[in-house]
């Protein structure tokens, strides 16, 4: 028991004091998820616009496959991306490998498909009066998905949101293609696995607090933005 706390404390201190290790891998870690989200919700915000508006046949067995694809696991994209970018792949021309660029387009794989069906559902919730008004005074397919998008944009900010804690809590995929190479590659979960397999563990445990404040205001943030919608 007496480790435990000895490694809480230290964990602390690492905290407190801004440890250039653990401010680095926190760092990295948020920024490669951050910009996963961002190029996830630019992809799935139109994708998701052009779904909803038009009609066509499987419509709805495109969504339910969307849907089924929240649960991929992060070793399964982790080595569909590594056969893509590794220097025999295909994409092996951009030299991704064990490069954040790789982690990055793998979480993108990873997240796209919450995103795009939380999207969906956030413009099927909007109230059919509202686009159907805009119609009739006048307005054009695309102000119409504007105005829909905007009624939506609580929703669609919640989805991001969703992404950005799926993207930053993986671990398989990130070792997979980024090599876990310290102060390049080198994430918060995996670094809590490294660290826990060397001994290290008042790191382990300051970067697990993190993650776990990191998770925290996800869900703050994501109860403030419910609230609003209501």
């Amino acid at each position: 028991m007496s480790e435990i706390w000895d490694g809480l404390v230290k964990a602390f201190q690492l905290i407190c004091t801004f440890d250039t290790t653990v401010m680095s891998i926190a760092g990295k870690s948020l920024w490669i998820s951050a910009a996963s989200c961002l190029i996830a919700t630019a992809i799935c915000v139109p994708l998701g616009s052009v779904i909803h508006f038009n009609n066509f046949k499987g419509k709805r067995l495109l969504i339910s496959t969307v849907q089924t694809l929240w649960s991929m696991p992060t070793v399964a994209v982790g080595l569909l991306v590594f056969l893509l970018v590794s220097h025999s792949g295909p994409l092996g021309i951009l030299e991704l490998i064990f490069k954040p660029g790789a982690i990055i387009f793998g979480q993108v794989i990873l997240i796209s498909p919450l995103i795009l069906g939380l999207v969906i559902s956030a413009l099927n919730g909007v109230d059919k009066l509202i686009p159907e008004t805009a119609v009739s005074l006048g307005a054009s397919r695309l102000q119409k998905a504007i105005l829909t998008i905007r009624e939506a944009r609580y929703a669609i900010v919640a989805a991001l949101i969703m992404g950005f804690g799926r993207a930053i809590s993986e671990v398989g995929l990130s070792i997979m293609v980024g090599g876990n190479i310290a102060r390049y590659t080198r994430t918060i979960p995996t670094a809590i696995a490294l660290e826990t397999q060397r001994g290290n563990i008042e790191l382990s445990i300051a970067l697990g607090i993190i993650l776990i404040l990191i998770a925290l205001v996800i869900n703050i943030s994501l109860h403030m933005l419910q609230r609003k919608r209501v």
